[in-house]
């Protein structure tokens, strides 16, 4: 019975064909590697000849300086970006789907959507030329408002707000696709029941809209919090500088540095897999919680 399903729907499994080879020759095949964090790996005697060692680079990394540094930037900005970054996009999705006359819609949804092709290059350049203390826009404002020009790139206490607010604006739209494509199959009966009620628009956004939406909420919700640790590197590569360090040093800038620049291989891999270890933990831990509390989870 599943041969005779799988011939007549074989379309269905050549079009996911490509995909599943992406995530085995990229995601699957390199575990192979992840056992050099637990060897001082020598590139003469390749991963198998390398000698074991254990522990040993976890503890070298948990004993560092830079442990908590990285734990206390990376959480932050993760967190940062998890509370203020997730109801952005919820929120402008609602906001779109109210809107009723379309030539405005599709115009809102052009604008918003834009930023998100922009490369990161392009994005860092932005912020760099907006925010320059000599001749940059936003210190033009404050110093026309009897203000002292800040120096935004290189204050530490700035690094979180720029790459977040940045981030959000340059997301927001594209992440709202998903709540819109779910709004979309809201049943329009229930609104016109609710009308009849007297409920005005904004109780029928609380009552209709978002519990119909609530289980993507969930699942996103899951999914990002599982990469709280998962901060990218090239935009906090193209921001950081020496200035900025102190807050804009996470786990993938000090991989980046250990690894490459300073050819540890085995200490960076280990650092590298505490941090997916960590968020592994984390996903499972919320699943389990959404599973608990609702009967939306990932599994």
């Amino acid at each position: 019975m599943s041969l005779k399903w799988f011939r007549s729907n074989w379309e269905l499994y050549a079009l996911i064909l490509p995909v599943i080879v992406y995530f085995i020759v990229f995601h699957y095949i390199p575990m192979y590697g992840v056992q050099i964090a637990f060897k001082d790996f020598v590139a003469t005697k390749g991963i198998l000849g390398s000698p074991w060692v254990g522990l040993k680079h976890f503890e070298r990394f948990y004993h560092s300086y830079y442990f908590w540094r990285l734990i206390k930037n990376t959480l932050g900005i993760g967190l940062f970006q998890l509370i203020v970054g997730f109801p952005v996009p919820i929120i402008l999705a609602l906001m779109i789907n109210e809107v009723r006359i379309k030539k405005f819609k599709k115009v809102v949804q052009t604008v918003t959507y834009a930023p998100h092709f922009l490369s990161t290059v392009v994005l860092v350049g932005i912020l760099v030329i907006f925010l320059t203390p000599e001749t940059g826009m936003i210190n033009q404002i404050v110093k026309a408002f009897g203000g002292q020009s800040i120096s935004f790139m290189t204050e530490p206490s700035w690094f979180k707000s720029l790459y977040v607010f940045s981030g959000v604006w340059q997301q927001m739209g594209w992440s709202s696709i998903i709540y819109l494509a779910a709004l979309s199959g809201v049943d329009p009966q229930l609104h016109e029941a609710a009308r009849v009620d007297g409920a005005t628009r904004l109780q029928r956004i609380w009552h209709i809209n978002l519990p119909c939406i609530l289980p993507t909420i969930i699942i996103l919700l899951i999914l990002n919090t599982g990469s709280i640790l998962s901060v990218g590197f090239e935009k906090v590569f193209l921001m950081q500088n020496d200035m900025n360090l102190e807050s804009s040093d996470v786990f993938a800038t000090y991989v980046y540095r250990s690894g490459l620049l300073g050819a540890q291989y085995s200490f960076s891999a280990a650092v590298g897999l505490f941090s997916n270890i960590v968020n592994f933990i984390i996903i499972v831990a919320v699943n389990l919680v959404a599973k608990r509390v609702g009967s939306t989870s990932l599994w």
